[in-house]
């Protein structure tokens, strides 16, 4: 997914001179073909986020469409309210990239971890947010910013999950979910980000699931979610994020009044990692290894089913 955002980024760079990418001193190998395609394109702002924030704001206004690239505790949490006046009140054409979203810098401990960007950012105004779940939604939503200058944030997370669709998206606007079935199956399951890759799996175990895919969660689908939600009986959200004020979030305030159904949220619980160790270790440190996530939704509809006897 990494190699999917750099080359859209390349891509975006030849094709318009006003697009610059800045880096708080990090993601060399990342940005190597960026650097070596567009030279003059490629700002570092070293090991000052705030800072690179009001620079891109300042370029933003002068005409150019800035990308700032950070790990995603620091590009949002550390630069939120440097997003939140030097651009989003100016509604100025800044995108932040937030890179290893959710655990995946697991050995580096809290500091370096985020399962809380989402939530910081939804309340901002102005800000549209999108975590792609494999190299081909990424692309879409790369393709889509640019097609909708505004400020604009993307999570990536876990990069080496594989791919959940076949082939490119085709005609995708942030005003759709993404089916990867959709059989009209009484269980709805619907992730982001490497989430997505959890509904898949526990959809193959648990069966009698369709799974969609959030790649935008604000503005949010809620439309389409609405109609995907008709008949069934139970929905499952997946993220590598906080359950407060993220994928699971979102769900529910947009089918509140509306969904009567069993409702599950798969995600971080309340807690952070008191735990070191690889990214699979504090997974499941987290209850969400694949074993702890089938238990959860099959506790949950046991528990649905015997309230109904």
């Amino acid at each position: 997914m990494r190699d999917a955002f750099s080359n859209a980024l390349v891509a975006a760079a030849k094709k318009d001179p006003k697009v610059l990418l800045l880096t708080g001193d990090h993601g060399y190998a990342l940005f190597d073909p960026f650097r070596k395609a567009c030279p003059d394109q490629y700002i570092n702002c070293g090991i000052a986020e705030q800072n690179m924030v009001g620079v891109a704001a300042g370029l933003a206004k002068a005409g150019f469409k800035p990308v700032v690239y950070g790990l995603a505790a620091f590009v949002p949490i550390r630069v939120l309210e440097q997003i939140k006046i030097d651009v989003c009140y100016e509604n100025l054409p800044v995108t932040f990239i937030g890179d290893g979203a959710g655990v995946v810098y697991a050995q580096l401990g809290t500091s370096h971890q985020s399962t809380e960007d989402i939530a910081a950012l939804r309340g901002v105004p102005q800000i549209s947010i999108y975590s792609p779940g494999d190299r081909f939604e990424l692309t879409a939503c790369a393709e889509h910013i640019v097609r909708n200058p505004g400020p604009a944030y993307m999570r990536m997370g876990k990069a080496d999950l594989g791919d959940v669709h076949r082939g490119p998206i085709e005609g995708w606007s942030h005003g759709d979910l993404i089916p990867v079935t959709n059989t009209g199956a009484p269980y709805l399951f619907i992730g982001t980000g490497s989430g997505l890759k959890m509904a898949q799996k526990a959809a193959d175990a648990l069966g009698n699931a369709d799974v969609v895919s959030a790649p935008c969660l604000k503005p949010f689908p809620a439309k389409s979610l609405r109609e995907l939600a008709k008949g069934r009986e139970a929905i499952v959200t997946f993220e590598e994020h906080s359950i407060y004020g993220g994928l699971g979030g979102v769900v529910a305030e947009t089918l509140m009044g509306q969904y009567l159904g069993t409702f599950v949220r798969v995600g971080i619980q309340d807690q952070f990692s008191s735990l070191c160790g690889n990214y699979s270790f504090l997974m499941e440190s987290h209850g969400l290894s694949s074993e702890a996530v089938e238990r959860q939704i099959r506790e949950a509809l046991n528990a649905s089913v015997q309230l109904q006897d």
